[in-house]
């Protein structure tokens, strides 16, 4: 009897263990359950406050581009309005204005949880009220029917610092607002994850949980009442833990189908309008580069004449690169002019070679100078080219790439008004002529808009005819446009004639690779990239001048006092600490005759307003030839009653 009391005992111990780590099992499953609904409750908060801010910001994304589109639409439609003085245009224009003007308030409405961009709708809409009376003015002009006031105020006004400001903040709001953007995304998806990460560990822990329970059901539980009973239960947690498990699926699928969208959006913000053509054109120049570059590689040992051509095709291939680049900075306005005297029939025929390569053994060039065309202009050298070699790849296109082309200068002596607005003086006509299939009525009324062109996609960006004008224009010139459909077109560029001293007029018929005889000279770098700043006194060494390295601005002053004397200061445009300018501005009452040499990418690099003082500037790339003509400009700028050496105080 001992003996069974005994395993009565063991076997009432056995239960009441079974039966407290059954009822541990148990509330260790609800407190799982429970951190399941709560992690599925702030995983759905998350997603619905995700999606929220996601519509806010679409909603400030779009509706600063549609301010910006209403607002180029509105000033579209007054150029059209200005040039037809077709009333229809004009309350298009004051309509479209009017629509903007809306935007704007709805955007301020929108941003006011924003401190930062609310701190940029004031400046935007100033700007805008500024733009709105330099349109209105030139609409008045229109009205009353002085278009010869309201076509120059419209030019005029393309230019102006309010346009580039509005577009500068209009950019700058959507630059933060997809970057707030970003960083409520990325929130919102940490969160998710570490729900989703929470959620996967207590499944997996309720799973075990679930597990256990059953093991020590089989155990604890011999009746077959209270084994169905445990089955039971177990299959009712194993339905809720998948249904938990599908429902966090569902919410992980659709953040991640939002963030799909948000990617998309993005993707198509950065593609702009002019995606296909530069991507064309870019990769044509890269083809030359890569390729001649390999080529050269193959050939290096075996034949030098042959390595050394091909690498002068990738030069030429980098070149056309960066005078694209130029030419799209120009456009945008944020390269001025470096204008020079120029020799336009010397310029065009040093250009054969290019033309040639670029227009094909179809099309033959044939250059026709008058007697007076050696009339000298005053213009930007590389602007010029690229004008000329606009006229000619639009001409081979309008010709099949076939045909003849003729490049003709002559002197002329305008009247007042006699092509467009222009002055009345000496002019210089520089006229690109094809035999090709000549353009519509319809055609030449919007042939010189931006991003208007009639070549299939990805094959021009519309900014040839375009920059042509722009350029013209900026350089005080017209454009006269004659075009016979089946006969061919004829653009000619009217350039204001410049009078020049013999010694200038000689160095403007020299070509670009002409060398320039200048002594050693003692020259300091200011220069802060320090690989810019190593090829640049490579270069200067490599002309033979004496260059001394300077890698901060700030002590520029120092290292003057240290040399002891310099000939001429070169100096990058934007450095940390202190811009080119402001040391120059600096140093200038120092050291009154001091050359300086500005080196820059593009002119707006020192805040879009930066002054140079009438130095030189020299763009970035340049050659060995061009760095050596510009210090021999800003040599000779200094004046001539600068002394040979300027001695450093």
């Amino acid at each position: 009897m001992s003996g069974t009391a005994g395993e009565a005992g063991d076997d009432l111990a056995r239960s009441i263990w079974r039966t407290i780590t059954l009822v541990v099992l148990a509330a260790l499953g609800v407190a799982v359950l429970v951190a399941l609904i709560l992690t599925l409750g702030e995983a759905n908060r998350q997603r619905d406050r995700a999606l929220k801010l996601q519509t806010h910001s679409y909603e400030v994304m779009i509706l600063s581009a549609n301010l910006s589109g209403t607002i180029a639409r509105a000033e579209a439609s007054l150029g059209r309005y200005v040039i037809s003085a077709d009333t229809n245009l004009g309350q298009t224009y004051s309509a479209d204005w009017q629509l903007a003007g809306q935007q704007l308030a709805r955007l301020d409405q929108i941003t006011r949880d924003n401190r930062e961009q609310q701190a940029l709708i004031g400046p935007l809409r100033r700007a805008f009220d500024a733009r709105g009376t330099e349109l209105s003015t030139i609409a008045l002009n229109t009205f009353y029917k002085r278009n010869g006031q309201a076509i120059p105020l419209y030019y005029k006004a393309r230019q102006s610092a309010s346009l580039t400001e509005i577009a500068t903040l209009l950019d700058q709001i959507g630059t933060q607002e997809r970057a707030l953007l970003a960083d409520r995304t990325g929130e919102a998806m940490r969160s998710v994850a570490r729900s989703s990460g929470l959620a996967s560990a207590l499944s997996v822990l309720g799973i075990l949980l679930l597990v256990g329970a059953v093991a020590l059901g089989w155990l604890t539980v011999t009746a077959l009442g209270q084994r169905a009973v445990a089955r039971a239960e177990a299959d009712a947690e194993r339905d809720r833990a998948i249904e938990l498990e599908a429902a966090v699926e569902r919410a992980s699928a659709v953040l991640l189908a939002q963030e799909s969208k948000l990617r998309q959006v993005q993707k198509m913000e950065a593609v702009g309008q002019l995606t296909g053509g530069i991507a064309h054109d870019f990769n044509n120049m890269l083809a030359v580069v890569l390729g001649g570059l390999e080529l050269a590689k193959r050939q290096l040992a075996t034949d030098p004449i042959a390595a050394q051509r091909h690498i002068d095709n990738a030069t030429e291939g980098a070149n056309r690169a960066a005078a694209l680049t130029r030419q799209l900075l120009a456009f945008s306005r944020e390269e001025a002019l470096r204008t020079e005297p120029i020799e336009p029939v010397a310029l065009v025929r040093g250009m054969s070679d290019l033309l040639d390569r670029t227009l094909g053994d179809g099309v033959s060039v044939a250059v026709d100078a008058a007697q007076d065309s050696a009339w000298l202009v005053r213009s930007d050298r590389h602007q010029l080219e690229n004008a000329v070699l606009n006229l000619a790849v639009n001409a081979r296109d309008a010709m099949n790439g076939r045909g003849r082309l003729t490049i003709t200068a002559a002197g002329v002596t305008l009247v007042e008004g006699a092509i467009g607005t222009c002055h009345a003086g000496e002019y210089v006509a520089l006229s690109v002529a094809d035999t090709g299939c000549g353009m519509t009525p319809d055609v030449l009324e919007r042939v010189f808009e931006p991003f208007f062109t009639t070549k299939p996609a990805g094959k021009g960006t519309g900014l040839g005819l375009s920059q042509v004008f722009a350029f013209v224009r900026q350089a005080d010139g017209q454009v006269g446009l004659e075009s016979v459909v089946g006969h061919g077109t004829t653009v000619t560029m009217y350039l204001p004639r410049y009078h020049a001293d013999p010694v200038v007029a000689q160095l403007a018929h020299a070509t670009p690779e002409t060398p320039v005889d200048q002594p050693a000279l003692d020259i300091l770098v200011v220069e802060d990239d320090p690989r810019v700043l190593a090829a640049t006194m490579g270069a200067l060494a490599e002309l033979g001048h004496r260059p001394i390295a300077c890698d901060d601005p700030l002590t520029a002053p120092g290292m003057l006092a240290k040399v002891g004397h310099v000939d001429l200061l070169v100096s990058d445009v934007l450095m940390p600490g202190q811009t080119g300018p402001e040391m120059v501005a600096a140093l200038l009452p120092l050291h009154p005759a001091l050359a300086v040499l500005f080196v820059t990418g593009y002119a707006g690099e020192a805040g879009g307003e930066a002054e140079f003082g009438g130095h030189h500037v020299l763009r970035k790339p340049f050659t060995l030839v061009a760095l050596e003509r510009a210090v021999a400009a800003a040599i000779s700028a200094r004046g001539t009653a600068a002394p040979d050496r300027i001695a450093a105080e």
